[in-house]
């Protein structure tokens, strides 16, 4: 059960978030791959309405069921292209940073599977979940509960 309605207490920042993520999925970044690490990064925040909802669109956008399995062990599984894993890199430097940030290294390899235009895509793809992660682990949404009005039914999981 949901602790309070965030969108409605607070709804210029809920309305300028969904503005945000609009923005973000316009940009044009593969949805597969944005997919999963919304995914991933969600996992590593203990958000359940974002594993839900995020897995969901994966299956709409026709990912693999067993890659969504394997995810939490990305590292070791050899479902993932070289690409994917750079990215899932990414986010979990960005979700879980060191004390030393970002380093260089860190940078070089991401780009080098990452254009500077999709490197920053995918860190804003990044930097969003990572905000409705925060005010679903605060409040507790209930999964599933907007399925209906974002057509995530289509996948038809439950």
């Amino acid at each position: 059960m949901s602790r309070l309605n965030y969108t409605q207490l607070s709804e210029p920042a809920a309305k300028a978030l969904f503005a945000l993520e609009h923005a973000v999925k316009s940009l044009g970044f593969d949805p597969r791959l944005s997919d999963l690490v919304r995914i991933r990064v969600s996992q590593l925040n203990g958000c359940l309405l974002c594993i839900d909802m995020h897995s969901k669109e994966a299956t709409i956008h026709e990912e693999r069921p067993l890659r969504l399995y394997h995810l939490t062990a990305w590292r070791e599984s050899p479902l993932f292209t070289a690409r994917e894993k750079a990215a899932l890199a990414w986010a979990e430097l960005l979700t879980r940073p060191s004390e030393h940030g970002v380093t260089d290294e860190d940078y070089a390899r991401a780009r080098e599977h990452f254009s500077e235009k999709e490197l920053s895509d995918l860190t804003f793809v990044v930097t969003t979940i990572n905000a409705w992660n925060r005010l679903g682990v605060a409040f507790r949404a209930a999964p599933g509960s907007y399925d209906k009005m974002l057509g995530l039914d289509r996948a038809n999981l439950r």
